[in-house]
């Protein structure tokens, strides 16, 4: 009797497939990395296993039990996970090949007027912070504050941060040299790897980036110490010659849609 062995045929779809997944659930540790989701997975892990030993011991009710919680499974994840998926969608959508179909043209935005005034409330030690729209739209944040639509100016952001400012508490956010708004509620971010000497302007600007493609500053009142937020990552203590290399990185995008529209990024925060 012949034996035959058994070929397993490997098509290039498969491979393409494999590889597709892989750097999917990489894409996804990546986000979670660092945060309260892991926690989370984990739990939904340990329901799993518990669910597989259940249904081999053959347990009746505790299969029904599982077996209604399945029904919502999905649906419950979706609720779980909305930051991690949300964050996700914007790194698809920030892919050159997805930018360059949707990408705006945008006007100059007036660096040098806002360097300035960023400068005067650093040595004031006035705590600031802006938020500048790039390919994602910041809206549902703009509705959050007193909405402003005035042109960017030095004395209007030294005023509108100035401690008896009404406006003061809360972000600005600036789109295309205007000023949309001012106090503007950001989301705060819960990395549990950022310094907990953070305060909740710092955590504030790092969480809008962890879910918008924005570019934020940050003055610490405390200090006067100039910070900026880009893709979750934060580096402290710039000085006004590094800030605006980093606004006119950051902005090129917006600046020149024609580009290949790779915005560059902040490096990582060094320990501190």
């Amino acid at each position: 009797m012949t034996l035959i062995p058994w070929v397993i045929p490997i098509r290039l779809v498969d491979i393409l497939e494999i590889a597709f997944v892989a750097y999917v659930l990489y894409a996804l540790y990546q986000l979670m990395r660092g945060t309260i989701a892991v926690q989370i997975f984990v739990g939904i892990l340990a329901l799993y296993i518990v669910q597989l030993l259940v249904t081999a011991a053959d347990m009746t009710i505790l299969k029904a039990l599982f077996g209604s919680i399945s029904e919502v499974f999905a649906l419950a994840v979706i609720i779980l996970f909305q930051p991690e998926i949300r964050r996700l969608l914007l790194l698809l959508g920030q892919n050159p090949l997805v930018r360059r179909f949707m990408q705006s043209p945008a006007r100059q935005e007036r660096i040098e007027e806002i360097i300035v005034a960023i400068g005067d409330l650093s040595s004031r030690r006035i705590g600031a912070l802006i938020a500048f729209e790039r390919s994602t739209g910041l809206r549902s944040y703009v509705e959050t504050g007193a909405q402003l639509h005035a042109q960017v100016s030095r004395d209007l952001l030294v005023t509108i941060f100035y401690a008896q400012n009404p406006l003061h508490d809360g972000a600005v956010i600036i789109r295309d040299a205007r000023i949309e708004a001012a106090r503007c509620i950001l989301p705060v971010s819960t990395n549990m790897k950022l310094s907990t000497k953070l305060g909740l302007r710092h955590r504030a600007a790092v969480g809008l980036t962890e879910l918008t493609d924005a570019f934020v500053v940050v003055v610490s009142e405390e200090t006067g110490q100039i910070s900026v937020a880009n893709n979750g990552n934060l580096v402290s203590n710039i000085s006004l010659t590094l800030l605006e290399e980093y606004l006119q990185d950051a902005l090129s995008t917006k600046l020149h849609p024609e580009a290949d529209g790779a915005v560059a990024p902040v490096p990582a925060p060094t320990p501190s």
